[in-house]
């Protein structure tokens, strides 16, 4: 199957089985999130993974009461950091390096740009930045989900700062950005199933320059 393909087969599931997914088909997902591009490489987010159901339960009421947070099979979390720091920077240039058998400053000159752009701006500022990257990897979790023919809710709509109390990412340096519940559609009682997908036409979302 082509991705357009499975682009048009996926759609946000409101209504789950509650059946599993296969965890080799999880891992997948979740690999195709860890190799999504970040900027210079700095990963800044962190992608968590529930599946106890009394967890599940207890994050349910801070995102709405959505059914898929409970009857996923995984429930995926993409949280970013809060703020870039000097050593967090450091550690990311140090692995790469490492790893590519270079040595350790072989960077330091794009690295210290790098901290020059990033560290005096604000933990707002660089939240954002970061929340941005985590969605890039949001996307192509999706993407790979549909490939795979595993339903994917995209979810927004949940209380950040409750959910980051509850699993205690305010202490990791990490805030909640999505949810991602994967699942199975329950064919019978989701509303939306059935229901043609719809984009904008071609012509007005597409804008070319000849």
């Amino acid at each position: 199957m082509s991705l357009i393909d499975a682009l048009n087969w996926r759609y946000a599931v409101k209504k789950m089985n509650g059946q599993p997914v296969e965890q080799e088909k999880v891992d997948k997902i979740i690999a195709a999130a860890h190799l999504a591009p970040t900027s210079s490489g700095l990963q800044p987010f962190k992608v968590i993974v529930v599946t106890n159901q009394e967890l599940k339960e207890k994050i349910a009421p801070i995102a709405f009461n959505q059914s898929q947070v409970i009857d996923s099979s995984h429930l995926l979390i993409f949280a970013a950091n809060e703020n870039y720091t000097d050593e967090g920077i450091d550690a990311v240039f140090n692995r790469m390096n490492a790893e590519r058998g270079l040595p350790l400053d072989t960077t330091d000159a794009y690295k210290a740009q790098l901290k020059g752009m990033l560290l005096p701006r604000t933990a707002e500022e660089n939240f954002n930045h970061a929340a941005r990257q985590a969605y890039i990897a949001f996307g192509i979790a999706i993407a790979e989900a549909a490939l795979l023919k595993v339903d994917a809710t995209p979810m927004e709509g949940f209380n950040g700062p409750a959910l980051d109390e509850l699993l205690g990412l305010d202490k990791k340096g990490l805030k909640s950005v999505t949810l991602l519940p994967l699942g199975n559609r329950d064919e019978a009682g989701d509303w939306l199933v059935n229901l043609k997908k719809v984009r904008s036409p071609k012509e007005e979302f597409l804008i070319e320059f000849k």
